[in-house]
């Protein structure tokens, strides 16, 4: 999903945004012949992610500069370690600096923060997905973030798969329609390979929605009881869904209803960034 043409694009148009016309202070305080080294380093520990979209930044200011990435992608690191080395021309160095940061400081961020609820729901037969509550812009890379953390992807885009939310029953039920036969008649319409899904808000909505043999049910905002009542009605007929209000605290009580996939928001909505530098010495 992240390919280099998804991430040349990206970087581009963030270098583009923070040095439109140039670098004033390097160009007017930096010699032009003068080099740097530079290394990224932890100052927490974390999950890394991003490692070819911060080679990208600087790459694609100037090939003269070396990126050695020290850290793969989804590998645990703690604080104090190098995690990759820059070399090359200093003013070019610096003017991709805070780009490449930002990108791996996010996607870090982000992976670190999908490896904790993964770890909190070992041993469970849950999986941690992500869901559309992304950056506008940055949606592969917070996406690639979270696999790197050991979860999940949910459908990419409004293009993937069906998904019918409680505002789409709405304008549904405000036609009169019965939902059952509006979702069979959905199904007829489809490829067969196309994936449905349909979240529900009350345990007694289940049933119409199963009879139109649907394969994922999300069930939105249920307590833990009515999720162990949701996924012994569904039965095995189809995968099973929970969503909303799932934090750290409340994410394992979720996993052990024995739902099938716990979507999780936060993952990209409210990760902070990691804290990572970018620590220069010049050279000769």
């Amino acid at each position: 999903m992240l390919t280099r043409s998804t991430i040349d694009r990206v970087v581009a148009a963030a270098l583009d945004e923070d040095a439109p016309w140039g670098d004033l202070t390097g160009e007017a305080l930096i010699p032009a012949d003068a080099t740097a080294r530079a290394e990224l380093a932890a100052r927490e520990d974390g999950v890394f992610s991003g490692g070819d979209v911060f080679e990208a930044a600087f790459r694609l200011t100037d090939r003269a500069i070396r990126v050695e990435l020290r850290t793969a992608d989804g590998a645990s690191f703690t604080a104090g370690d190098t995690l990759a080395v820059v070399e090359g021309p200093a003013r070019a160095v610096l003017t991709a600096e805070r780009v490449g940061l930002n990108f791996t400081q996010r996607m870090s961020g982000i992976a670190t923060l999908t490896a904790r609820y993964v770890s909190e729901i070992d041993g469970t037969r849950a999986r941690i997905v992500d869901t559309r509550k992304t950056t506008p812009g940055l949606r592969a890379f917070e996406r690639h973030a979270v696999v790197c953390g050991g979860g999940h992807n949910h459908r990419f885009s409004l293009s993937d798969a069906v998904m019918a939310k409680d505002n789409h029953l709405a304008v549904l039920r405000s036609g009169g329609a019965d939902l059952t036969a509006a979702l069979r008649a959905a199904l007829d319409r489809l490829p067969h390979t196309t994936h449905v899904e349909v979240e529900v808000d009350r345990l007694d909505q289940i049933e119409p929605v199963l009879a139109a043999g649907i394969d994922t049910i999300m069930l939105d905002n249920f307590s833990l009881d009515d999720l162990r009542a949701g996924v012994a009605q569904v039965a095995g007929r189809a995968v099973v869904e929970a969503s909303g209000g799932v934090t750290l605290d409340t994410v394992r009580a979720i996993a052990q209803t024995g739902v099938d996939v716990i979507s999780v928001g936060a993952l990209t909505h409210s990760a902070r960034a990691l804290d990572l530098g970018l620590d220069i010495r010049i050279g000769d």
